[in-house]
């Protein structure tokens, strides 16, 4: 990446059909089906880096792999914005050989991905909400599950702090699969 340019930035969203990532009590795992997660695996292999954000390693000790069928050449970076250095030595991403983790010690989602031309977001309401705000996410792919969790769940995006609806972030809609019983909606942002 040369210059003042920046990385085509996705953010994958995996909820319930309310909105929802976990219940109250932090219960996450599996929200959806075994045909989403294969396609989640074929995305983090189409982009140098995915990043995540401390909270999601503590509570759910990801590998954030890339595992397709028929093989990946070479595993994405992997950015953990984790500003108070909490990520554990024995944490899940560690124990993937050959890939580069980095322990971002800064709160700056923009710098964490400098030097990418694609990185993969996946992480909780808080990082989801600072990269949409920052006008950093260009695309969203969403897999929804048939369930509901309810208002006490955790909610996918955190505050955004709007005021008018006019400055909400605007994307349209370029896709809807089927991915077993979920669906995978793809978006790209026009505002």
């Amino acid at each position: 990446m040369t210059g003042a340019a920046r990385p085509r930035v996705t953010l994958k969203l995996a909820t319930s059909l309310d909105g929802r990532i976990a219940l109250a009590n932090g219960a996450s795992q599996w929200i959806t089906g075994p045909e989403s997660r294969a396609e989640v695996h074929k995305m983090r292999a189409a982009h140098q880096a995915i990043l995540t954000g401390i909270g999601t390693v503590l509570a759910d000790d990801p590998r954030m792999t890339a595992r397709p069928e028929g093989g990946c050449e070479r595993q994405p970076d992997v950015l953990v914005m984790d500003s108070q250095g909490r990520t554990p030595s024995g944490a899940a991403l560690f124990a993937e050989t050959g890939r580069n983790i980095v322990l971002v010690p800064h709160r700056d989602l923009a710098r964490a991905m400098a030097g990418y031309e694609s990185v993969m977001i996946e992480a909780g309401a808080q990082i989801a909400a600072s990269a949409i705000a920052a006008g950093l996410v260009d695309r969203i792919e969403w897999f929804r599950a048939p369930m509901l969790l309810g208002g006490d769940g955790l909610s996918v995006i955190a505050a955004l702090g709007l005021e008018t609806l006019d400055a909400a972030p605007i994307f349209t809609r370029t896709g809807v699969r089927e991915r077993g019983a979920d669906l995978q909606e793809s978006y790209e942002r026009i505002r």
